[in-house]
């Protein structure tokens, strides 16, 4: 008995296929929200010396954070919008080690590892 022509009052008819078109709003905005909700943000992590602290400064807008290295050797800094990063580790503020242009994707992480095997860790870095 699903006709046109059924001996359901029209206001239920009415009613029932606004609350249909409610229900399928309603997830359609869930859908879009979730879309929106998408990262705009990328990281830079690696390996350095536990108790330094390694600095990631935008080549462009000089803007970025510093973060400290953990007790496992492990940093890592996120939320950062996507471009050009000059990340330097950091021993009481003064610059040990750098790598220039790390590029920053959206979405994505980038590794950078300090070895101290290889740039000598206890001497101060070039000021380039």
């Amino acid at each position: 008995m699903n006709s046109i022509f059924s001996k359901q009052p029209v206001s239920r008819r009415l009613g029932r296929g606004l609350m249909l078109a409610g229900i399928a709003g309603v997830f359609a905005l869930a859908g879009v929200s979730t879309a929106s909700a998408q990262s705009t943000t990328g990281s830079v992590f690696g390996k350095a010396p536990a108790g330094y602290a390694v600095s990631v400064r935008s080549a462009t807008t000089g803007t970025g954070r510093t973060v400290h290295v953990d007790d496992s050797g492990r940093y890592s800094a996120r939320e950062l919008p996507n471009g050009v990063y000059t990340v330097t580790l950091k021993d009481k503020d003064q610059a040990v080690a750098k790598h220039p242009n790390v590029e920053v994707i959206v979405g994505r992480g980038v590794e950078v590892d300090f070895d101290c095997s290889k740039i000598k860790c206890g001497e101060i870095a070039d000021a380039k």
